[in-house]
């Protein structure tokens, strides 16, 4: 623990005083990144920056929920055209289409959703395309 500051002595003295005093203990001796400049050192202040790194490292990303579910279309897309058999490609067409006429029913918050069901014969007729042979 800390010990507190000494009556008389300035902030600033007291302070250096206790760096200098673990520096010498050696309590900053191989510290991960030292001698390695900051990181986003240049970076314009932002005050959720804890946040967003957080939220970077941790592999999470907040969309308003309209913007999740096209991100959700998207990908469930992605995912029938490169799915094994004509069953899951309906399957996933199915699935996102019950998403969206759910979200359609009561549309969710943030910027419109600009989304309506796939044509699940489309897809299919896409990934047949695609496929060789």
């Amino acid at each position: 623990m800390t010990e507190r500051k000494p009556h008389g002595m300035s902030f600033e003295t007291w302070v250096d005083r206790q760096i200098r005093e673990a520096a010498e203990r050696g309590e900053f001796d191989g510290l991960p990144g030292a001698g390695r400049p900051l990181p986003d050192a240049d970076a314009p202040y932002d005050e959720a920056w804890w946040v967003k790194r957080k939220m970077e490292r941790e592999g999470l990303s907040f969309l308003p929920p309209s913007l999740a579910l096209r991100k959700e279309a998207e990908d469930a897309l992605a995912a029938a055209r490169a799915a094994g058999s004509e069953r899951r490609v309906r399957e996933i067409v199915a699935e996102i289409n019950d998403r969206i006429r759910a979200a359609l029913r009561h549309p969710p918050a943030g910027p419109p959703l600009n989304l309506r069901p796939f044509d699940a014969d489309a897809v299919v007729a896409d990934w047949r395309a695609a496929r060789p042979g």
